[in-house]
């Protein structure tokens, strides 16, 4: 009820056509990164801010700022343009996105290195199992945001046909693993798996367990492996079959308020949307549309109405409400005051495919 109170009201300052205006669009880009660059949270390459400032480089390309740019840069040379602590887990190397990223823009070496050795040594060194569910590398589904992306960028900016080959073997792992066919939904890890004989975790109305943010980290990391490998590439079928399958899901599960619930099948049980997996499947849905690989007459719709939610959930400040804090399923209980540097880089991408939109 809150979010719907926030929605009619903020609609009626900034509703219609108004909100993809490109203008509005790159002024509340600029109000979301800088507000988020003025509150800073985690350390700076950690797995959040790696989520973060993904959106802060969509950002840029956005707006075209100067001072977004000086900040990714800032970002870079402050942490010495190296990845965050563990090389061998998926969320320390999330951040290797960007830099190659900054990399591609300034033609600097230094910006480069950390990210080669990181990511080679990622794929050497096993991850190392504490627990029955760690039964591979990336055993959780949001992984497949922190790091194929980056073993892609990287193969593709250095032609090393290696690192492309590693990302697909180890996702397809983890696809095997935690995919629903029948759903077309990913497990967030084998703990929300369900036998065949029924047995495992359900929600309330009897429906199996998938996080609305977990799957928005699927469909980001889809986006961005997409948006690298050539037309002709003989990997590509896969992962643009796999995006169009989810696509086709998830647009069904939107809400009547535009927004997603943090357990998918059971919105009933998690009233509120939250905008860290809403952000994603905008950015997703989106992106799809602009690409034609989404049918624009059937995903357009989605899409605008989701990014209208998404706008409501921006404090005229430029905070990002309505997120669901750090976890690994889905919570109860979202309210506009909940705020997380990932919704912020969520958001921020949706808001760079929204602008495209024709």
């Amino acid at each position: 009820m809150a979010l719907a109170l926030l929605s009619v009201s903020a609609q009626a300052q900034v509703g219609g056509k108004k909100i993809y205006k490109k203008k509005f669009i790159r002024d509340i880009s600029e109000r979301a990164t800088f507000w988020q660059l003025k509150n800073p949270k985690h350390k700076p390459a950690d797995w959040t801010n790696a989520a973060f400032y993904a959106g802060v480089y969509a950002a840029w390309q956005t707006t075209g700022s100067k001072e977004i740019y000086k900040s990714l840069l800032a970002m870079g040379n402050t942490e010495n343009w190296k990845p965050h602590r563990r090389s061998w887990h998926a969320d320390d190397v999330a951040i290797c996105q960007v830099y190659i990223d900054m990399y591609r823009n300034e033609k600097d070496k230094r910006m480069l290195q950390p990210t080669i050795d990181s990511l080679n040594a990622h794929i050497q060194n096993p991850y190392p199992a504490k627990r029955p569910t760690e039964v591979m590398k990336w055993w959780w589904c949001d992984a497949l945001f922190m790091a194929p992306p980056a073993l892609v960028k990287l193969g593709m900016v250095t032609g090393n046909r290696a690192y492309l080959d590693s990302s697909d073997r180890l996702f397809k792992e983890t696809y095997e693993l935690l995919y629903n066919k029948e759903e077309k939904l990913f497990a967030r890890d084998n703990n929300y798996l369900v036998t065949p004989d029924g047995k495992g975790r359900k929600e309330a109305n009897g429906q199996k367990i998938f996080w609305s943010r977990g799957n928005g980290w699927v469909m980001g990391g889809l986006v961005r492996i997409l948006q690298e490998l050539p037309a002709n590439d003989p990997q590509r079928p896969f992962y643009q079959n796999l995006f169009k399958d989810m696509a086709s899901r998830i647009a069904g599960l939107q809400q009547t308020d535009g927004l997603w619930r943090t357990s998918l099948l059971d919105p009933a049980s998690y009233p509120g949307g939250e905008v860290s997996g809403s952000g994603f499947f905008c950015y997703s849905l989106a992106w799809g549309v602009n690409n034609k690989l989404l049918d624009k007459k059937q995903y357009l719709p989605v899409v605008q109405k989701s990014w209208s939610a998404l706008v409501n959930c921006v404090r005229e400040d430029g905070r990002v409400g309505w997120v669901q804090p750090i976890g690994g399923s889905p919570k109860k209980g979202v309210s506009a005051d909940d705020w997380e540097v990932y919704g912020t880089g969520a958001f921020l991408l949706a808001a760079s495919e929204v602008i495209k939109l024709k």
